[in-house]
């Protein structure tokens, strides 16, 4: 198995059971084009009441949300609060992702914590709501509009870090390189900031977007659009995508006989990413952190509604794991556990 190299861009948060958290911080809140700063978070020691939440998800297909969701149950297991929990099934289910959010709010809730699965579709909703209880934007970004707070880290410098991958192999005046990109759904909160971001790191490089393809975060769609890019370009040097894109990629190119000829890029990690890195199918992938993110949501969450909102905007600083030379073993902290499963009502 190969080492790997941790190329840090930001300070890791520090474990959950430790005193102090570190975050990043937005001020004024809700801008990801502010500069961040960085503070030790003293998280609270326990809810002033057993507090219960609404938590909507985008979708539970892969690892990423999966995480998410053991850092909220690991969470509100220790400030000692319940939470319910909706999923979309996906990207395209705006109107479904309405109606979920709407009915579990009507059954009693003391705040709602939203993965959204569109930038604006949900700010009507979200505005009724919030004329009652708290709103935590979790992960995803999303319209101020009905926001309390966000927890999250700029999407614009995940598909940054991708890019710079790509670019600071293949500077200006080198051997030009042909990329396949793989965005995500279009319009969903998130990708339009990976995309900029992602683009604005090839700026100056000998690196040329040959492709670009969006589609929802499941694996069997991601393995369509990684096909199709193929038969149309057969001469791309990278595939750079979602976690799902890259974990498609790498059994693509292997039943074709392409490994070593064809470069994989990762936006954000997974358990099938890290396992790409450990077996050099994937050189590089950042992390921003998703169980931490998740323990973050439910903290603020009981802040929000007790009062004590020590900062409306924050997250956890992002890192860039390369398959390389050194040991990478901090970066099983974004990852839930193998044995963890979803866990939709907690009592």
């Amino acid at each position: 198995m190969l080492r790997f190299l941790l190329a840090l861009l930001l300070p890791w948060p520090l474990l959950a059971g430790a005193e102090n958290w570190q975050i990043e911080y937005r001020d004024p809140p809700f801008d990801f084009s502010r500069p961040a700063h960085i503070a030790d978070y003293t998280p609270l020691e326990h809810a002033a009441q057993a507090w219960r939440f609404c938590v909507a998800y985008p979708h539970l297909k892969d690892a990423y949300w999966l995480s998410v969701n053991y850092g909220m149950v690991e969470e509100a297991r220790r400030l000692g609060v319940t939470f319910h929990l909706v999923e979309a099934g996906g990207y395209p289910n705006l109107d479904r992702q309405k109606e979920q959010i709407e009915d579990c709010v009507a059954q009693g809730a003391d705040g709602l914590i939203v993965g959204t699965v569109s930038f604006e579709g949900l700010s009507d909703v979200l505005e009724r709501i919030a004329q009652t209880i708290p709103v935590i934007a979790s992960v995803n970004d999303i319209a101020d509009r009905g926001i309390t707070a966000k927890i999250g880290v700029s999407w614009f410098d995940m598909g940054a870090a991708a890019g710079r991958v790509v670019a600071e192999a293949h500077p200006a005046g080198s051997d030009p390189v042909r990329v396949a990109w793989f965005p995500g759904p279009d319009g969903a909160g998130w990708v339009r900031f990976v995309d900029a971001g992602f683009r604005a790191a090839l700026r100056g490089s000998s690196a040329e977007i040959v492709d670009t393809a969006y589609g929802d975060t499941g694996l069997e769609i991601q393995v369509r659009l990684v096909e199709t890019a193929l038969e149309a370009h057969p001469d791309i040097d990278y595939i750079v995508g979602s976690a799902p894109t890259a974990e498609a990629a790498v059994s693509i190119l292997r039943a074709r006989g392409l490994e070593g000829r064809i470069r994989i890029v990762s936006d954000y990690m997974t358990h099938a990413v890290m396992r790409g890195l450990q077996r050099g199918k994937i050189i590089a992938a950042p992390t921003d952190f998703p169980v931490f993110q998740g323990r973050l949501s439910i903290e603020m969450a009981v802040r929000a509604v007790e009062g004590q909102l020590a900062f409306a905007h924050a997250g956890p600083g992002i890192a860039l794991v390369r398959a390389g030379s050194a040991s990478a073993a901090r970066a099983t902290e974004s990852f839930a556990p193998a044995s963890f499963v979803p866990v939709f009502d907690l009592e």
